[in-house]
């Protein structure tokens, strides 16, 4: 369970795991996924009156699959 704050020009502030993988490697490449998208949309004028941050909290899932070439 990741939790990521946005700044209210799409920037990230953070990337805090609540439930880690126990994985480092899946862990880092969460991190890197969320910062390689990074900047996201800066927040519409309505939100950014109200909030500078905004945290998002997700839980990720990853699946290994079997694929034949």
């Amino acid at each position: 369970m990741v939790t990521v704050a946005i700044r209210s020009d799409g920037s990230v502030e953070s990337v805090t795991f609540v439930t880690s993988s126990g994985v480092a490697e899946i862990d880092e490449a969460i991190r890197r996924i969320v910062q390689s998208h990074a900047p996201y949309q800066p927040f519409p004028p309505g939100l950014v009156r109200d909030f500078d941050v905004v945290e998002i909290r997700r839980t990720w899932h990853f699946d290994v699959a079997i694929r034949l070439y």
